[in-house]
């Protein structure tokens, strides 16, 4: 079977799937599958009183015990959980919903700041303890709109940005590893929100974006990962690597998903004075609504089919056939496939003549910035140079097998971001990734989007922050040999491993681009044919029929 004919093979048995879960003949309401399960079937059953969102935090947490020593996914269960879940049961059956999460359980990376008995510390001791003054804004936004923060998911230490460190090892976490084949690399420094969302710990998760880390993983963990245009969602209390590119942005199940985690923590924040660049103001779009079936017709897509042979690892011939039959979909839903446009930017971008160079100096400042603003500092570290010490002297920091080697450069560079040698560099990036990059193609080529592997498409929107939504399209064969990383600890490539579609258009097109992705996704369900190889075993049916069994008296 070639790979167009299992692309059309999985659109034949998306289609044959249950779009909702009914009652059996036996009369007893059958719960949503939490390996599945959307935020309209929780949202449904909660209402319909059929489970609470006790019994949600408590499925969710056996869950997450039953698979976490062999993932490392989640570093953290905020111990509250349970207690704020039955305060959000308690406003339900009064009918006082804070907003469209009302219950749902979130987990968040772990370097996004929650000013609760959590802790907040990019996967390093040195931040265990360190308390932040408030909650972070996007945390806020995500209790404003009702959501129970779970956890924390494990992530890449510092979001990747520490030295040469196997994707999703971090000190306080441990590895973590993906769920899909046997030792799967977990991709990204969002590694740990990709394997929880796509393994059902949680209905969905929020990541972090610098140059592919909320794109990527969610396409090789059979997810939908949207990362924002850089301003769209607030990064203060975020530890960061980079003001002119970090992201935060939602990775669930289902476009719509997204849609309704991105609207939860969009918007304008006076602490983050990039936000300020949103075209939006306080009326930021409504992309659950954008979720509509006709999202296609009529918009005009483009395809830089070079880039896919300027990577050192080319796509596979596979690869190639389900993105051309990915294409094929697009044309039947009516988009305008403008193919073999040129980026001429692509190939200094793919290179990293200049990233290094704006990113580095950048995390100088930073970082320290960071520091700064703990309301307590157990390590009393406020410089590069001291993280960079602790790092080297605490035996859990696994130095120097894990070294430090991209602050080692940015401290030897001896400059930062308010130096014209970074300017310079910046400027020069800009160039390519602009009018030589999206920006040029989107207006010469009048595209409403560019369409790539995902894994291809996002150095290209990283420099000037556009955005990125990949969406499931195929898996690697059953047959596909396992390829270590270059470390020889895990597998880089195997059978079974999920990629996705993406797409990237102008800055604060993300609307625009939901609609796109939503309209795909439709059209092919695909991600539901895709099942991951480690799953936990607890279901929504065995807390509440536990539960019920014992007049209500459950404990974790």
């Amino acid at each position: 079977m070639t790979a167009r004919h299992l692309l059309q093979a999985f659109i034949v048995i998306a289609c044959s799937l249950p779009l909702c879960q009914c009652a059996p003949a036996s009369g007893r309401v059958q719960l949503p599958s939490l390996l599945d399960a959307t935020l309209d079937e929780l949202q449904s059953g909660l209402n319909a009183g059929h489970f609470t969102s006790v019994d949600l935090i408590r499925a969710y947490t056996a869950r997450i015990g039953q698979v976490n020593s062999r993932l490392h996914a989640v570093n953290e269960i905020n111990p509250d959980a349970v207690s704020i879940a039955a305060h959000h049961d308690s406003l339900r059956s009064s009918g006082n919903l804070i907003g469209p999460l009302h219950g749902i359980p979130v987990v968040v990376k772990d370097n996004i700041g929650t000013a609760d008995k959590m802790n907040n510390t990019a996967g390093s001791f040195a931040l265990l303890g360190a308390e932040i003054p408030e909650d972070s804004t996007v945390a806020r936004k995500l209790r404003e709109a009702g959501a129970i923060v779970l956890g924390k998911a494990n992530l890449s230490q510092w979001s990747g940005a520490r030295g040469e460190i196997t994707q999703g090892w971090s000190a306080y976490g441990g590895q973590c590893i993906g769920a899909y084949y046997r030792d799967m690399d977990p991709d990204g420094s969002s590694s740990g929100s990709g394997v929880a969302a796509s393994t059902g710990l949680a209905w969905a998760a929020l990541g972090t974006d610098t140059s592919g880390s909320i794109a990527d993983p969610s396409s090789k963990h059979n997810l939908v990962g949207i990362k924002p245009t850089t301003g769209l969602t607030s990064r203060y209390l975020v530890v960061p690597i980079s003001e002119h590119q970090d992201s935060v942005g939602p990775m669930a199940r289902t476009v719509k998903d997204a849609a309704y985690l991105l609207a939860a923590i969009a918007g304008p924040d006076e602490h983050d004075n990039y936000t300020s660049a949103s075209p939006f103001g306080d009326r930021v779009p409504d992309y659950v609504a954008a979720c509509k079936g006709n999202g296609l017709r009529g918009r005009r897509i483009g395809v830089p089919r070079h880039m896919l042979q300027l990577w050192s690892d080319k796509p596979s011939d596979y690869m190639l056939e389900i993105f051309d039959s990915a294409l094929d979909v697009l044309r039947a839903q009516g988009a305008e496939i403008a193919d073999d446009i040129v980026l001429p930017g692509a190939v200094d971008l793919l290179n990293s003549k200049y990233s290094p160079f704006v990113t580095g100096p950048d995390l100088m400042v930073d970082i320290p910035r960071y520091f700064s603003q703990l309301k307590t500092n157990p390590n009393n570290i406020t410089t590069m140079i001291q993280l960079r010490e602790f790092i080297q002297n605490d035996a859990r920091e696994g130095y120097p097998e894990k070294n430090t080697a991209s602050w080692d450069r940015g401290i030897r560079r001896g400059y930062d971001n308010t130096s014209p040698a970074w300017w310079a560099n910046y400027k020069a990036q800009a160039e390519l990734a602009g009018p030589r990059g999206i920006a040029g193609a989107v207006d010469k080529y009048s595209l409403d989007a560019i369409v790539l592997p995902t894994e291809y498409l996002s150095k290209l929107a990283a420099p000037l922050g556009n955005p990125v939504i990949s969406v499931p399209v195929g898996r690697t064969p059953d047959d596909t040999p396992l390829e270590k990383n270059k470390f020889g600890t895990l597998n880089i490539k195997g059978p079974n491993q999920p990629f996705g579609l993406g797409f990237t258009g102008a800055r604060f097109s993300e609307e625009i681009l939901v609609e796109i992705a939503y309209a795909f996704e439709q059209a092919t369900m695909v991600r539901k044919t895709i099942v991951p190889y480690i799953q936990p075993k607890t279901e929504l049916e065995d807390i509440v029929g536990k539960r019920e069994d014992t007049n209500g008296e459950l404990e974790l």
